[in-house]
């Protein structure tokens, strides 16, 4: 099968290119020539239409997986143009040079969040839209998402995948994994009161190839290896790393007094240190996950959360050490 990929140099795309290179004909699409990635590069930017013609051709399938991970909301419009406008384009060129098949990488933050701590979402749940629109990323994400759902009801067949959290592995930028590296940095001292979901990345690039094939057209799959406090999550880092967990949980008030007062921790909002308010937002939710569609419809059947958080940790510490971020501290799934 000849696959055209976007978004093939991040982290979940440098797995699933590995994994479909042996025994397909995989072509990248890039905004610049390059060679690492081991397959045919084409040149075009899914931001501008224009460059994208013929990109898809003799293609019959997409895995859509191009985007950014940004929660500052100075980011809006380029957020909008990569997810919502970039996927229009992508769409329009796979529809016109006659694939069939579409997989679309969405996240589960389009449905699986909530104010509710004991909440877990799965795909009927209703769309929180009321949370989801006050951050330009999950916005962004869910107007992507129901644009290719939308285009699976008229003439391709498009499955959405919607991971949570995803860690692992090969996170070369830092962005996935940097709620990993700054409990190793000794920079959480207290834990949030929200909760997450994360899956493995390795597990989730299985499960794109077994959507090309199994994915009911026109379907989302939320994916979801564990749902656990914050608190719980750097309880499980601080048994496998032989740190101290965060001394506190941060009281749940705090959401409200961030919803009642707009102007609040504009500059960050201080726990003895200082975390960016949209990351504190986020991170007084819950974004749990029930993942029983995907494990009936697709096999899913992620590993261990235990032996992912093992196998991030031991590649943060050989990427480097010291690591430290430059914006912030927690951040939501």
């Amino acid at each position: 099968m000849r696959i055209l990929v976007t978004g093939g140099t991040g982290f979940l795309g440098r797995h699933v290119i590995e994994r479909l290179r042996h025994g397909n004909e995989v072509v990248a699409l890039c905004r610049r020539a390059q060679d690492e990635l081991g397959v045919p590069v084409v040149v075009g930017d899914i931001t501008d239409a224009a460059t994208l013609a013929g990109v898809a051709e003799g293609c019959q399938a997409l895995i859509h997986m191009a985007g950014l991970v940004s929660h500052h909301p100075e980011d809006a419009q380029r957020l909008y143009d990569l997810h919502v406008r970039g996927t229009e384009n992508v769409l329009a060129e796979a529809r016109r040079a006659g694939v069939r098949r579409v997989v679309h990488l969405s996240t589960s933050g389009t449905v699986a969040v909530s104010a509710d701590p004991d909440q877990i979402s799965d795909e009927r749940t209703e769309t929180p839209r009321d949370i989801i629109y006050r951050w330009p990323y999950y916005r962004t994400k869910l107007i992507a998402e129901e644009a290719a759902l939308e285009a699976s009801a008229r003439d391709l067949q498009v499955v959405s995948l919607n991971p949570s959290w995803l860690l692992g592995p090969g996170d070369r930028t830092g962005a996935s994994s940097r709620i990993v590296r700054m409990f190793l940095d000794d920079q959480v001292p207290a834990a949030p009161p929200g909760g997450l979901s994360f899956a493995d990345v390795r597990d989730v690039a299985a499960t794109v190839e077994t959507a090309l094939y199994k994915g009911r057209p026109g379907s989302r799959y939320l994916l979801g290896s564990a749902n656990m406090t914050l608190m719980a999550f750097y309880e499980r880092l601080a048994r496998l790393t032989g740190k101290r967990p965060p001394l506190i949980k941060a009281p749940s008030a705090i959401r409200r007094a961030l919803e009642l007062f707009p102007r609040f921790g504009r500059d960050g909002v201080g726990f003895g240190f200082v975390a960016d308010r949209v990351d504190v937002e986020q991170a007084c939710h819950t974004w749990y996950v029930d993942d029983t569609r995907a494990r009936v419809e697709l096999g899913w059947s992620p590993r261990d959360p235990t032996a992912t958080l093992r196998d991030t940790v031991a590649d943060i510490l050989e990427q480097a050490s010291g690591f430290r971020s430059a914006d912030g501290y927690v951040s939501a799934p």
